[in-house]
C-alpha cells in the first residue's frame, strides 16, 4: 500500500473506469488492475463492484473517503522531506553574541527567512565561552561570535573585526582629548563587561601590558547596556561602534589610541557536517558579513 496505489484508486473513482484511469496516469490497464487487486488482497475486502459501470462497494467507499486525507498527508510529508533534503526546510539552532545579535542579525535573518520561509531558526544569545560549550554539547548548529580560545576542537571562519571606540559622558575630564590612550583611564571609572566576556579578557591583557594603570572599574553584565550607563554618567566605556547609531543623548566618542582592542568575529562550528538548512543559513551569513 503506497501513495501510487492511492492515486490509482482515486483516479478510478474520479474517471469512472479502469481504462480511463490508466490513460490519465499513463499506465497500462493491466498495471491499474494489478494495483487494485493487490490492494484488495492486502485489505481483505473488495473495493469495486465490476460491471458495465464500476462502483465502490461499501468497504470501498469507506476506504476511499479515509484514504483521501492519508494521501494528502503523505504528499505533504514527501514534499517536506524533499525540502529538507534541499535545505528549503528544517530547523537551525544558531548562537550569537552581542552586538551582532541586536544590530546585525535581525535584518540579515529577516531577509533569509523571507527567502526560506520553511526554515525555522532558534537563537541562543550568549557570550562566546557559553556558545562554545553549547556547540560542544550539540545544542547549536553553529554560532556567530568572537574567536574562541586556542585549543578548542571547533572550526572558526573569520569574517570581520568588531570595531570598538571610547564612549564618554559629555563633560567628562577626558572629553577634550582628541583620542584616548589606555593609560589616560587612570583615576577614572571604567565600565566593563562580565569576567567571562572575551572583550573583558582582552581589555585586561591590554591594561596589564600598559603597566596596569590604577583604574576604578564597574562591572556591567551586558555589552549592549554599557552605553546606557555611560549616558547616565557612571563612567567611560569601550563599546562596539555599531552599537552607537544613534549616539546616546549626553555622550560623545573618542578614538582609542595605540593597540587596537577590536575583536575578530566570525562563524564557529563543529568539524562535523551541518544539515542542509544550516548550510543555507551559514553560507548566507558568511556572504553577507564578509562584505562588512
Amino acid at each position: 500500500m503506497d501513495l501510487k496505489t492511492f492515486k490509482t484508486l482515486h483516479t478510478i473513482v474520479k474517471s469512472g473506469s479502469f481504462h480511463q484511469a490508466a490513460e490519465e496516469l499513463n499506465y497500462a490497464q493491466s498495471t491499474v488492475t494489478m494495483q487494485i487487486q493487490r490492494l484488495e488482497a492486502d485489505l481483505g475486502v473488495k473495493l469495486f463492484e465490476r460491471g458495465k459501470k464500476i462502483k465502490l462497494t461499501e468497504a470501498g467507499r469507506l476506504f476511499y473517503e479515509q484514504s483521501l486525507d492519508i494521501a494528502h498527508r503523505m504528499e505533504q510529508l514527501q514534499a517536506h522531506l524533499s525540502d529538507m533534503q534541499n535545505g528549503e526546510a528544517g530547523k537551525v539552532r544558531l548562537g550569537v553574541t552581542e552586538p551582532s545579535a541586536s544590530y546585525r542579525l535581525p535584518m540579515l535573518l529577516q531577509a533569509f527567512m523571507h527567502e526560506y520561509p520553511k526554515v525555522e531558526v532558534s537563537l541562543e544569545i550568549a557570550s562566546t565561552p557559553a556558545l562554545v560549550s553549547s556547540l560542544k554539547k550539540g545544542e547549536l548548529d553553529f554560532a556567530l561570535c568572537s574567536s574562541p580560545e586556542a585549543g578548542e576542537e571547533l572550526y572558526f571562519h573569520a569574517l570581520f573585526q568588531e570595531e570598538f571606540t571610547a564612549l564618554l559622558p559629555e563633560g567628562h575630564p577626558l572629553a577634550d582629548s582628541e583620542s584616548i590612550r589606555l593609560s589616560d583611564l587612570e583615576g577614572h571609572r571604567l565600565l566593563i563587561t562580565a569576567s567571562t566576556c572575551p572583550y573583558r579578557k582582552r581589555l585586561e591583557r591590554m591594561l596589564q601590558d600598559a603597566g596596569q594603570p590604577s583604574i576604578v572599574t564597574m562591572e556591567i553584565g551586558s555589552m549592549t547596556a554599557l552605553k546606557h550607563y555611560v549616558a547616565s554618567g557612571f563612567g567611560i566605556a569601550l563599546v562596539p561602534r555599531i552599537a552607537l547609531d544613534p549616539l546616546p543623548v549626553g555622550t560623545l566618542t573618542r578614538e582609542i589610541h595605540g593597540e587596537s582592542i577590536d575583536m575578530l568575529t566570525g562563524l564557529l562550528s563543529r568539524t562535523t557536517p551541518l544539515g542542509q538548512a544550516a548550510v543555507k543559513l551559514y553560507e548566507n551569513l558568511r556572504q553577507k558579513l564578509e562584505r562588512i
